[in-house]
């Protein structure tokens, strides 16, 4: 009898954690499948900005470093290329996770990293994405949970200790084929396999990977940097500087590396910026200043050596 009243105890207990795991997955998925602007109203006055509804639930909030004057071979580097900070927020039932990556000066890590934890912002990665940039640029990557509104004046505050512009100047929404063309880059979009956007002069494609990224259980939307970006900046004659990086996990790492260089695109960084996610992913920078529709094609290269979603419509 002692024996059954065991059983029926664990049963009951198992029973209980089953629940609470899958009340906790459908008070996110409810909360992705209809999303209202005015529900992330008290953390856009919070962050002192306005943030962005994204297709995959999550709001997110761009601070590009305008303010930045940087180089690289010669290059003046627009906001959009690499220096965009950035923060992500998801909600997961009643508390809130944020994600991000704050491009800093020199002179303004220590203060905004002695803030963020003091506010209980975890770091988790902090390095360089590219080489012999003048002056140097770092970026710390930021992981947070709990309340929203706490979590955005946290961040606010330590921006405050930076030069970060206050507010984001408007993107452009349209097509990079739309765009001034200074290369076809609606070309480049067919040969990378997927539709990129112009972000201001700066022609983005984001590209997410095939299976699920998960921390702690729970899946990693790809807008909180678990998709592979690639940027092309016009430099004239239909040629552009290119950077980003590619989402891989460890055996993609060498090939890609091999496909970059065989194709003239030097690797500037490789690193994590997360801690727990799995499968554990690697993020390679890389930077070459060549010609436009040459580099699409080396950055193509190098994509087929990832196991990255395929876009309808596109090779």
């Amino acid at each position: 009898m002692k024996k059954r009243m065991v059983l029926l105890f664990l049963s009951s207990v198992l029973l209980l954690s089953a629940l609470a795991i899958f009340e906790l997955h459908a008070q996110r998925a409810s909360s992705k499948a209809s999303p209202s602007p005015s529900s992330w109203k008290a953390v856009d006055d919070a962050m002192g900005r306005a943030g962005q509804d994204q297709p995959d639930g999550t709001h997110k909030f761009a601070m590009p470093r305008s303010d930045m004057k940087v180089t690289l071979d010669g290059v003046g580097l627009k906001a959009g290329l690499a220096l965009g900070s950035w923060a992500a927020f998801d909600k997961m039932g009643n508390q809130t996770e944020v994600m991000g990556d704050l491009v800093l000066a020199e002179n303004e890590v220590g203060p905004v990293m002695q803030k963020l934890v003091d506010s209980g912002i975890d770091i988790t990665a902090l390095h360089n994405h590219l080489i012999r940039e003048s002056p140097p640029v770092w970026y710390l990557h930021i992981k947070g949970h709990g309340d929203a509104v706490h979590l955005a004046a946290a961040i606010r505050e330590a921006l405050l200790l930076t030069k970060t512009p206050a507010a984001a100047p408007a993107a452009n929404p349209g097509p990079p084929e739309n765009a001034n063309p200074q290369f076809d880059a609606k070309q480049i979009g067919n040969i990378l396999g997927h539709a990129g956007k112009d972000n201001n002069g700066v022609y983005q494609f984001s590209i997410a990977r095939a299976e699920k990224i998960t921390e702690a259980g729970m899946v990693v939307p790809n807008s909180m940097g678990v998709a592979t970006s690639l940027n092309f900046q016009p430099t004239g004659n239909g040629k552009a500087a290119v950077t980003g990086d590619f989402v891989l996990t460890a055996k993609e790492v060498n090939p890609v590396i091999k496909a970059l260089r065989q194709n003239g695109i030097a690797v500037t960084a490789l690193h994590g910026h997360m801690l727990e996610e799995q499968p554990r992913l690697f993020f390679m920078h890389f930077w070459a200043n060549d010609d436009a529709i040459k580099l699409a094609k080396g950055l193509r290269a190098a994509l087929d050596q990832t196991n990255s979603a395929k876009e309808k419509g596109l090779n």
